[in-house]
């Protein structure tokens, strides 16, 4: 009877400090937690003793708080980048706005109706472009964002590629450009977003008209199931174009002749190829520029 009570005290006392080194290690585990919950450090959670379920427990929480320190990275990453491009977009604002403001002044004490007209025009065209540099800075904010999707339906790229470039023909007209166009004949459907490839396209018409010269080429092929969309452009002698950089927010090859431009157009035709699925590259080939897309069809 004695020993059976002496071993039943004896397993008291090895459950009791059982408990009392689980609940320290408890403790521990939630004193470090709380420690880094407060702190920008890179410290993991450690344990004295691997006793239970407390090894996992702090295996899991571990790769939690890795998880939250690399999404809290991502985040601040994407905030400096979009302060950066309000910075940048506020310095190419206010040009446009200095301007403004000398012409309303010259528009005031005008006395012919032709300089009256001839200024109102001038303002006109600053105003649309003022209204196009907060629209790119809007897409790109936009595009930055991962929960934005855009709703993909079967689109048909012949079509709106022709649509677009034909928008564009008062442009061509008076830049003396004969655009090459090289179209297959057989329908090019992808499952996209026409509004978004109608953008692209715009985008890279843009860079072409600021940067090429008047040799330039459109294609369109298909094989298989994927198509290309490349544009080419002869490039200005001397010109230079970092090809790797090409796609990176603010990149402008000649700062001369990109007085106009955001230097986001680019940038946003990547976010919205990509955002369909697609793959866009661009090369240099010699004197020729290329931009080339490429989309998955859909099976007809």
């Amino acid at each position: 009877m004695y020993v059976i009570i002496g071993i039943l005290i004896v397993l008291i006392f090895i459950l009791t400090g059982i408990l009392v080194s689980y609940e320290r290690q408890v403790h521990h585990i939630c004193r470090q937690l709380r420690f880094l919950q407060e702190q920008e450090t890179n410290m993991l959670i450690t344990k004295e003793i691997n006793w239970g379920h407390t090894g996992e427990l702090v295996r899991l929480l571990n790769e939690l708080l890795q998880k939250r320190k690399k999404e809290q990275a991502e985040y601040l990453r994407k905030e400096q980048m979009i302060a950066d491009t309000y910075t940048n977009l506020s310095h190419d604002i206010r040009t446009p706005l200095t301007s403004l403001d000398g012409y309303f002044q010259l528009l005031e004490h005008a006395e012919k109706e032709e300089e009256r007209q001839r200024y109102l025009r001038i303002i006109q065209e600053r105003i649309v472009s003022l209204k196009e540099m907060l629209e790119e800075l809007f897409t790109y904010t936009k595009l930055q964002n991962e929960t934005y999707e855009l709703k993909l339906e079967p689109v048909n790229v012949g079509q709106v590629l022709k649509e677009t470039m034909f928008s564009y023909y008062d442009n061509w007209v008076s830049l003396g450009i004969t655009p090459q166009f090289h179209l297959t004949d057989i329908p090019v459907v992808i499952q996209g977003n026409a509004q978004a490839l109608r953008r692209v396209i715009q985008n890279i018409i843009k860079n072409v008209l600021d940067h090429g010269n008047k040799e330039i080429e459109v294609c369109l092929t298909k094989q298989g199931e994927r198509m290309k969309l490349m544009f080419r452009n002869q490039m200005e002698e001397g010109e230079e174009i970092e090809v790797s950089r090409v796609f990176d927010r603010f990149y402008k090859a000649d700062q001369a002749r990109s007085k106009s431009s955001t230097g986001l157009g680019l940038s946003i035709a990547k976010g919205f190829v990509l955002k369909m699925n697609g793959d866009i590259r661009a090369e240099q080939k010699d004197e020729w520029f290329e931009i080339v897309i490429e989309f998955s069809c859909v099976l007809e």
